[in-house]
């Protein structure tokens, strides 16, 4: 079974605080690189919401690059060609999304490229409207 973690599970499971940390740590500790996934992208997305944490919760670069060398342990990073992008800018007009959700086209249509049976997130409104087709598969930890 193929599960995929966006960012917003990912970086809950680096913060102990965060009000997701159990479950998603313990989804992201029961990966193993053949059937685990996440989107290269992610990987900006994570550092920069690390990077960017207010006061005390803001982790170095340092920091954060040791969180993003478990994660790369773990999960098979996902990439998209440059036609692959083309298609996901195309499909974000269609459906009217812009700014920051055109980050989310780019998460759900690398879920989609590895068939993804699961697709982890705690922004599931965010992924309900970009593919009707992955719906059914998108659940939170």
């Amino acid at each position: 079974m193929n599960e995929f973690l966006d960012t917003s599970v990912l970086v809950a499971t680096f913060y102990g605080e965060h009000e997701h940390h159990e479950p998603s740590l313990a989804l992201f500790l029961r990966q193993q690189k053949p059937n685990g996934y996440t989107a290269a992208h992610c990987l900006v997305e994570v550092y920069s919401v690390l990077t960017r944490m207010p006061g005390k919760n803001r982790a170095s670069p340092d920091e954060a690059l040791l969180f993003l060398s478990d994660v790369r342990e773990r999960l098979t990073l996902v990439a998209l060609d440059e036609n692959e992008y083309i298609t996901v800018l195309k499909h974000a007009a269609v459906i009217g999304v812009s700014g920051g959700g055109v980050y989310d086209s780019i998460i759900e249509r690398c879920a989609a490229k590895v068939k993804a049976d699961w697709i982890y997130t705690w922004n599931v409104k965010h992924f309900m409207r970009l593919a009707a087709g992955l719906a059914a598969r998108v659940k939170t930890p």
